[in-house]
């Protein structure tokens, strides 16, 4: 899988110009340009650095970024649900990570945390949100699991 340098950067917690400098001097394993692009593969997820002959050993990241997973409560649903009978509820959980579903009960098993940040909401207004890292999301039946990953 290839990967331009903005994602590149990001999964190697360094910035797009340094990554930029160290394409420049050919320190990334396996990274060609494309027209104006260039193309970096991931092995086990990252990118690889050859290191520098002289000068500081790099900070980069080296291990994979834990996958997060949000579970929010959305409370304009509660409100449409209100006047509604029983079977015609909407579920008013939401649970973004790899896919995104809706479901009226949860079962964290995994280690998590709740968030309130009332002065940065996510992108869909929520102010308060559980964060779950490192987890895998199955949902069956109405009901969610979310299971660490092995």
């Amino acid at each position: 899988m290839y990967v331009l340098t903005t994602k590149a950067a990001l999964l190697l917690n360094i910035s797009p110009r340094r990554l930029r400098q160290l394409l420049q001097q050919g320190r990334v394993k396996g990274a060609y340009k494309s027209h104006r692009f260039w193309l970096i593969p991931l092995y086990n997820g990252l990118p690889q650095i050859v290191k520098a002959k002289r000068g500081q050993v790099g900070t980069w990241r080296i291990e994979k970024q834990p996958r997060k997973t949000i579970v929010h409560i959305n409370s304009n649903t509660i409100k449409r649900n209100k006047y509604k009978a029983k079977s015609q509820r909407e579920s008013v959980i939401a649970i973004k990570g790899a896919n995104k579903c809706y479901v009226n009960h949860l079962e964290i098993p995994a280690p998590c945390r709740i968030v309130y940040e009332p002065d940065k909401p996510l992108p869909c207004g929520a102010k308060v949100w559980i964060e779950v890292l490192n987890c895998d999301l199955d949902a069956i039946a109405g009901e969610a699991i979310i299971k660490p990953l092995a």
